[in-house]
């Protein structure tokens, strides 16, 4: 075990010897990438994030006029947007009080989109750092080319040529997955998003009818 162990630690050594201090930036950019993404996968599942069978169900039945199954069926929800569908059933037809929810939503969005900047930041980042490493390696290359006169080994240029593109690879490597994973993690938000906003507007047109119905009613029996 030990064995392998060093056997890594040797290799990063080496990679890190090639590619230079633009390499070891880019493992740290890695690092904090994947740290990122691990984060926000356990807050989305904390959430419940694209999971809401059980608050389906309930606006199904809130639909039908059965509201005490809806509001059961919300308590036993663990999806952060239950509390919200509650608070809406138990106050029908209070116009400030979705406004309000509107806006806690759209926070538990916020925080649910947390760290997307960083991820972003990264995914534009890492291709720039790796040509840049690519370009001092280059320079590099030229100048012991420059330095050796007419006694060129082609294998000099060969050498150096392939060390400097490492960096741009290096870059890539980190970019492409972050951008993955980043597109994926904001399909994800943007469904949920699209998904409070129909909880909402669904209570709301719920119960807008029946108190347009009542009134009606009380307008009749006073005529």
């Amino acid at each position: 075990m030990s064995g392998t162990v060093n056997d890594m630690l040797s290799r990063l050594a080496g990679l890190f010897a090639l590619g230079g201090p633009v390499v070891l930036l880019l493992v740290g950019l890695s690092v904090i990438a994947l740290a990122v993404v691990v984060y926000k996968l356990w807050q989305h599942a904390t959430a419940r994030v694209g999971r809401h069978v059980r608050l389906r169900a309930a606006l199904a039945a809130h639909d039908r006029g059965d509201g005490a199954t809806a509001q059961d069926l919300c308590a036993t929800s663990r999806s952060h947007l239950a509390p919200l569908a509650i608070a809406a059933m138990a106050a029908p037809g209070d116009a400030a009080l979705l406004a309000r929810l509107e806006k806690e939503a759209e926070s538990n969005l916020a925080r649910l989109e947390g760290g997307f900047r960083v991820l972003d930041s990264i995914a534009q980042v890492a291709p720039l750092l790796g040509l840049f490493g690519t370009v001092l390696g280059m320079i590099d290359a030229f100048r012991a080319l420059q330095d050796a006169g007419s006694a060129v080994d082609p294998s000099l240029l060969a050498g150096g040529i392939w060390v400097a593109l490492l960096t741009t690879a290096a870059g890539l490597a980190v970019a492409m997955p972050t951008s993955l994973a980043l597109a994926w993690l904001e399909s994800r938000t943007a469904r949920e998003r699209d998904f409070a906003e129909l909880v909402l507007a669904r209570i709301g047109r719920a119960v807008a009818p029946a108190r347009q119905d009542a009134h009606s009613g009380l307008v009749a029996a006073n005529a």
